[in-house]
């Protein structure tokens, strides 16, 4: 079996260049957003995609320009320094480039000086004839020792695997960061998980066994009327028997609305925002003995 790999890649190049088209096309459907960006050192996470021998995390940049206030400043700033935070490099540069101009050689020197392994992206190929960018290819290739120069149309799908197999063979074996899946940061799905199980743990007290498990099935963020931002989370409490679900539930559903309320409040606390949670409650017989469930669940 191929060994798993993980890592992060920054995807930088002047403003306009279509560095939001071409993250579009690689992510795809299995964006993450990253809800939390306290919980991590990167703060531009845009997308995570989601391979089978591989996790790679794309951290978004502000395009490369030249600064005219402090905030300008900041965010070119922002971009060369996930530079450092990378493993593998995306420079995105135009097709219809004649040479180097000063934004993208600012970014090459940075690039120069990280010295980190970077895939050259020419966008926008279509809008120019094979001998100009063949030349652009030979101008660039004397530059840096790239790991690969990749010509492409971010508008068009075809190059999306071609991109994607050419980062994971240039990334280290390691591990997943995120959930493999298309929520949200992992960090914050655990913690909602976990804060649900432990208020039914406290208010069942001894009447249902440890034998339930909370699985969070979707964890949205959005805006209310009021224009706050609330969280939609959605989750099952499993058991283990029919007679553990009834008390769960409670009479009138009176237990799981407790649970749920509880777990609610401390939730608004621990992630300081509004939620909106609604949980079921389902029987799953023996799934602590079964190895595929206690695998899909990724219990600890």
């Amino acid at each position: 079996m191929e060994e798993f790999k993980s890592g992060f890649v920054t995807i930088i190049g002047r403003t306009n260049v279509g560095k939001s088209t071409l993250i579009n096309l690689l992510v795809g459907e299995k964006v993450a957003a990253i809800a939390n960006k306290v919980q991590t050192t990167r703060t531009a996470i845009r997308g995570i995609v989601n391979r089978e021998n591989s996790q790679i995390i794309f951290i978004d940049t502000p395009g490369i320009h030249k600064p005219k206030h402090k905030l300008n400043e900041t965010m070119v700033e922002t971009s060369f320094s996930s530079i450092a935070d990378s493993d593998v490099i995306l420079f995105l540069i135009e097709a219809t480039s004649k040479d180097i101009g000063k934004g993208d050689r600012l970014i090459l020197e940075k690039i120069k000086e990280a010295n980190k392994k970077t895939i050259l992206i020419i966008n926008k190929i279509d809008l120019v004839k094979r001998d100009t960018l063949l030349n652009l290819i030979e101008i660039y290739r004397k530059e840096y020792n790239f790991e690969a120069v990749i010509p492409i149309s971010a508008l068009q799908n075809k190059y999306k695997e071609i991109i994607l197999d050419e980062i994971e063979k240039n990334l280290k074996a390691g591990p997943a960061y995120y959930d493999i899946d298309e929520y949200t940061d992992q960090t914050l799905r655990q913690l909602a998980e976990e804060t649900i199980r432990e208020k039914a743990l406290k208010l069942l007290q001894d009447e249902v066994p440890h034998g339930i498990f909370v699985e969070v099935e979707k964890m949205n963020l959005r805006k209310n009327k009021n224009n706050e931002e609330i969280y939609d989370i959605e989750a099952t409490i499993y058991c283990l028997k029919e007679s553990h679900k009834g008390i769960i539930i409670g009479k009138n559903g009176q237990m799981l609305k407790k649970i749920g309320k509880m777990a609610r409040i401390d939730m608004e606390e621990n992630f300081g925002i509004k939620v909106n949670l609604k949980t079921w409650v389902k029987v799953k017989e023996d799934w602590i003995d079964n190895k595929n469930i206690v695998d899909k669940f990724k219990l600890k």
